[in-house]
């Protein structure tokens, strides 16, 4: 690799927030979509991409012929290494959004276990309207990823009193018990109350939930996705959730934005976020604090923290 010499971020604020960066490093202004200021793109060896950009948002990035890493501050990186080539390497945002998005995940399944939307609904219209929801204390849960944010996920599970089983790629142990690997989870779904989704997409995931997957649910489970919408076969979903047997509360959703008109809007049995998973006040210090740890690096000819390869087509991430 190359030494590095021109970083560009994507906003003035977010170079302001990071502070100088390191002798021999020079920092630019680029939103990827129009042109970086005072610069040639092709003098830009660094890119941090902007928050929460789409991949298609982001094919100006090609314009940038001499590029050698990429800089995403999501955790999720699908799509960016189709987007950049072999030869441009990929860092990521891990452990930036696990708290919130752990925090996130926690909200959905206790505000579908007791009812919360439905709640605000009846508030909407003056209703006094007291039912008995299941809660969380016993259920039986299942968090699919065992990587960083799944860990932040079974922490916060832990005083919650339930039954707890993890899925990941293959079986084995950690210090924490039993992993199953994720070839048993349609084997394993009749027992699970509450799945939660915290996987990469990739073609190893895509549309792990099926309608198979959601058929083997028991009757009142409730499927949380804090990963990405393709996980879950979206209209398979709508389908199951229309004959009232399941519930979801997802971040995410297949196609993003959902269109106005989608069917799962005037489901009952939906609780819908709009991917707000990491977006909440924790996220720019953390951004922040990352970033400077990577120009360090960047300055010293390093790729830095959290370097990811291009993933298979049977890995799943987890």
């Amino acid at each position: 690799m190359k030494p590095f010499h021109v970083v560009s971020f994507p906003s003035a604020e977010l170079l302001e927030a990071v502070g100088p960066l390191p002798a021999g490093l020079r920092a630019v202004i680029w939103d990827i979509q129009g042109e970086p200021e005072g610069i040639e793109l092709e003098e830009i060896d660094v890119a941090i991409l902007p928050y929460m950009a789409s991949v298609a948002s982001l094919a100006g990035i090609r314009r940038a012929s001499n590029l050698q890493l990429v800089q995403t501050q999501t955790t999720g990186f699908d799509g960016v290494h189709d987007l950049v080539g072999p030869n441009v390497s990929v860092t990521t945002a891990a452990g930036v959004h696990a708290a919130g998005t752990a925090e996130l995940a926690l909200g959905l399944v206790l505000a579908s276990l007791r009812g919360i939307g439905e709640s605000v609904r009846d508030q909407a219209e003056s209703r006094w309207n007291p039912r008995r929801w299941p809660g969380l204390a016993d259920r039986k849960v299942a968090i699919v990823g065992v990587g960083g944010i799944g860990e932040e996920i079974r922490k916060r599970l832990v005083p919650f009193d339930v039954e707890l089983s993890r899925f990941g790629t293959r079986a084995r142990t950690d210090e924490h018990g039993q992993i199953f690997g994720i070839d048993e989870l349609l084997h394993r779904a009749g027992d699970i109350e509450v799945l939660i989704l915290i996987v990469p997409h990739n073609a190893g995931t895509h549309h792990l939930i099926n309608a198979q997957m959601l058929a083997a649910l028991p009757d009142g489970a409730v499927v949380v996705n804090v990963a990405r919408g393709p996980v879950v076969d979206t209209d398979a979903l709508v389908a199951e959730l229309e004959t009232g047997r399941l519930r979801c509360a997802s971040d995410v959703f297949d196609p993003e934005p959902l269109p106005a008109d989608h069917p799962i809007w005037q489901l009952p049995n939906a609780l819908i976020i709009p991917h707000n998973g990491g977006n909440s006040d924790a996220f720019l210090p953390r951004m922040v604090k990352l970033l400077k740890r990577q120009v360090a690096a960047w300055g010293n000819g390093e790729s830095g923290e959290n370097k990811v390869d291009a993933p298979t087509s049977g890995d799943t991430g987890v």
